[in-house]
């Protein structure tokens, strides 16, 4: 037998008795499980959070409408309160993480304020409020500079498509002021 041949072939009867093991730095570190996204609206801060821990934290643009809860459709105030996200929508201001608003506190407080004539008439409790991108790549970073949403809040279309990838439906969201 040739001298390479007879190498070769000792070479491969020492790597069949050795255990196979995957190298640990071949497998992807597990993404942690993340149970609450907390969002505070006067920090322009969102935060993944892993039994009450931050894991990752994000700078977001939120709705011009100032502090407190969401009072009426329109009114361009991000919510305050809990929510869970219910949903996602490929394509709409790059991706949307749809957010259960309104919940039952914000009916009733939008009930109470329409009762004592603090809403006109005509006026609804709204929806559609989500966690998203820009769908402009050129908009990515500067939209961070100024409040724009209708009451949502905004992230870069890379920072969006992360959260989404770490976030299932049904998790937490705490919005404060």
């Amino acid at each position: 037998m040739h001298p390479l041949r007879t190498a070769a072939f000792t070479l491969l009867s020492v790597m069949l008795s050795l255990p196979v093991t995957a190298p640990s730095a071949a497998r992807p570190p597990a993404a942690p499980e993340i149970d609450e996204i907390h969002i505070d609206k006067s920090d322009h801060r969102l935060e993944l959070r892993r039994e009450g821990k931050a894991v990752k934290t994000y700078r977001v643009a939120i709705g011009p409408g100032g502090a407190g809860p969401k009072r009426m459709e329109g009114d361009q105030v991000t919510p305050v309160g809990t929510y869970t996200v219910t949903g996602r929508i490929n394509g709409l201001f790059h991706q949307f993480l749809v957010v259960s608003y309104p919940n039952d506190d914000d009916r009733r407080r939008f009930a109470e304020l329409k009762k004592r004539g603090e809403i006109p008439s005509d006026k609804r409790i709204g929806n559609g409020i989500g966690i998203h991108g820009t769908g402009h790549k050129e908009w990515n970073g500067v939209h961070k500079e100024s409040d724009w949403t209708l009451g949502c809040v905004a992230l870069d279309d890379a920072e969006i498509d992360e959260v989404a990838r770490l976030v299932k439906d049904g998790t937490r969201i705490v919005i404060t002021d």
